[in-house]
């Protein structure tokens, strides 16, 4: 049974998932009580997305999803001490991202670390990109920190359904590197086409052309904690 992710006054509530085999040493730390339980850095990685921009300038970092992914982890595992802990910048892409994740990003010795540019990543292409996510990816492996790749969640200036768009195309790049890496994936783009296939609009998830709203931050958190179950 998938889990459903619903916002309801502000609270989020979840029902779970099977957890990914990848992360049961996490989940199982998660789950330690006080004495023995330490504290957890999950870091979302990124640009302006999970920076929280919504209209920009504006910054609504608490209904981004880093905030509703800590909230509903900390709603399933009440008795860990676990941060999200949000490195983004705004308007960067990944060869940036990648050129700090050393100092910005390890040296906060994180279990998970989620990565998400490919909004910003089709002005720097896709080899380019591939580049930059591989040097992550492989960084974070080394320093033993589990990695979830983030496919792009929606443009509306793109025609995001049609192969040849750059959007769709470092969509598919996102997915390709998951794979080639062993590595978890959450498909934030295909989570937004199944939305709108069942027929919500894709404005009424976002708050600009290219910036989620907190319904469309939902479903990629949503994406995240089906990955998590206690």
């Amino acid at each position: 049974m998938w889990m459903r992710l619903i916002l309801i006054w502000g609270s989020v509530w979840t029902a779970w998932a099977a957890p990914n085999p990848a992360l049961g040493d996490i989940v199982q730390d998660l789950q330690v009580k006080w004495p023995k339980n330490h504290t957890i850095n999950f870091v979302c990685h990124g640009h302006s997305v999970p920076s929280g921009y919504f209209k920009t300038p504006e910054v609504h970092g608490d209904q981004a999803y880093p905030a509703l992914w800590q909230t509903g982890l900390r709603q399933a595992y009440p008795h860990a001490v676990l941060n999200v802990i949000v490195t983004a910048i705004g308007g960067e892409n990944s060869v940036a991202g990648a050129a700090r994740f050393s100092r910005d990003v390890l040296s906060l010795r994180p279990a998970v670390v989620t990565i998400d540019y490919s909004l910003n990543d089709r002005r720097i292409g896709l080899p380019a990109a591939k580049q930059a996510w591989t040097s992550m990816i492989v960084a974070a492996k080394a320093a033993g920190v589990k990695v979830i790749l983030l496919t792009p969640t929606p443009d509306q200036s793109a025609k995001w359904l049609e192969p040849q768009d750059p959007l769709f195309q470092h969509a598919e790049q996102v997915r390709a590197l998951a794979q080639e890496h062993q590595v978890l994936l959450v498909d934030s783009f295909a989570l937004f086409q199944a939305k709108v296939a069942s027929g919500t609009p894709l404005v009424s998830l976002m708050s600009q052309v290219n910036h989620p709203n907190a319904a469309g931050h939902a479903l990629v958190a949503e994406g995240l904690l089906t990955l998590f179950r206690p």
